[in-house]
């Protein structure tokens, strides 16, 4: 009977312990957890930047729907992440908008709803930059330059230098040290220390959309152009002996006999006129065969005795006040002996024509030991500033 017994009350416990385990499995679940949507920018938000993008995200649920409208009932196109979790539009959120937004998720407890509404900043004035060479030409994809390019920014309006500064972006393919010079508020030029190397690639990102200019303006668009540097043509004319030298790639290829600037000044019209050809060292700017030279256009009247209006063959310019490498065979007496120019620098014929097809924009060309005064930046003389009164010519950001 005592063994009986035992085996009673054992069979009790197991029942038991069935019976607290039925309890254990009969208890109600935890409450699930609803979905939350957060936008960005975060409802309410008024100047928001234009280049940011609109973006959704859920937390413990998914996306069943999203709508972005404008205020002319446009929506902001964009798409899902592969898990719902997150909707980014597919473009920035621009000027001047006001946005209504309303998204759907799904989570544990059901759908849940969520609005946002947000503006854009509203502009006073759009400003835009066209990137150009020394020649003031706008940059095409992959142009060739000589060693002697400069990079020009021109804004269509004054900006705030450091804040422009800030979202031009240049890298060079091997990469070189470079720094931007301020002309005024509407006109950059950046270049390196010393010459870029033959083959070097020039990208320039004026990443400027959205971006704040100065006094209520900011960036019409982002610009982006890549160009390619050439062998080195370099020129080098000497008034001590009237030749230039020409080298292409550190060799010597052709010497010619030259003219250059009879120099002194004279009063005209009001305005002292010089007659030197600056020192200094420029860059080949574009060429022309032929070309219609007429004084008139720096301030020399035709008819003051010193005039000129004349068709010029094969003639290469270098400065942006009229100073080309041109042939002339009426100096050629004077080539390699006397200077009787007006700036230009007088050639053969045969050296003009073969120094016509030499030349690429941006080759470089050095006068030295002339007369008059020092080659100005505005006339095309970037390289004959000093690298450390260059450096002082930046925005200092």
């Amino acid at each position: 009977m005592a063994f009986g017994r035992r085996r009673l009350l054992i069979g009790f416990a197991g029942a038991g312990g069935l019976a607290l385990a039925g309890c254990g499995w009969a208890r109600e679940s935890a409450p699930g957890k609803p979905a939350t949507i957060r936008f960005d920018p975060a409802p309410g938000t008024h100047n928001v930047e234009a280049r940011r993008p609109g973006t959704i995200t859920v937390t413990d649920g998914t996306l069943r729907s999203v709508e972005w409208i404008d205020e002319t009932g446009r929506s902001l196109p964009g798409a899902s992440a592969p898990d719902n979790r997150t909707w980014t539009s597919a473009e920035p959120l621009g000027y001047g908008h006001t946005y209504i937004a309303k998204a759907v998720a799904h989570g544990e407890t059901g759908d849940v709803t969520a609005t946002t509404t947000c503006t854009t900043v509203r502009p006073q004035q759009l400003v835009d930059v066209s990137l150009r060479s020394a020649n003031l030409v706008d940059l095409a994809e992959n142009d060739t330059y000589g060693v002697g390019f400069v990079l020009v920014a021109h804004f269509d309006e004054p900006v705030d230098r450091a804040a422009v500064e800030r979202h031009l972006k240049v890298t060079t393919e091997p990469a070189v040290t470079g720094a931007w010079y301020w002309l005024d508020d509407q006109n950059a030029h950046w270049r390196p220390e010393r010459y870029h190397a033959p083959g070097t690639r020039i990208t320039i990102a004026a990443e400027l959309f959205g971006r704040s200019l100065g006094e209520g303006r900011y960036g019409l668009r982002d610009r982006q152009v890549s160009v390619n540097i050439g062998p080195a043509h370099i020129a080098i004319a000497d008034d001590n002996t009237k030749q230039i030298e020409v080298f292409d790639n550190g060799n010597l290829v052709r010497t010619m006999p030259t003219s250059m600037g009879m120099g002194g000044t004279a009063a005209i019209g009001g305005r002292v006129m010089s007659f030197w050809t600056r020192p200094g060292i420029y860059t080949v700017l574009d060429r022309k065969d032929p070309v219609i030279m007429d004084s008139a256009s720096y301030g020399l009247p035709t008819d003051s005795g010193l005039g000129y209006r004349t068709s010029i063959n094969h003639a290469v310019r270098i400065s942006h006040d009229g100073i080309f490498v041109h042939e002339l065979a009426a100096t050629m007496w004077a080539q390699g002996n006397t200077n009787v120019s007006h700036g230009c620098l007088n050639i053969s014929p045969d050296d003009a024509g073969w120094f016509y097809d030499f030349v690429i924009p941006g080759d470089v060309v050095e006068v030295r030991n002339t007369g008059g005064d020092p080659l100005d930046i505005w006339q095309n003389g970037d390289w004959s500033i000093p690298w450390s009164d260059w450096l002082r010519g930046g925005a200092h950001t």
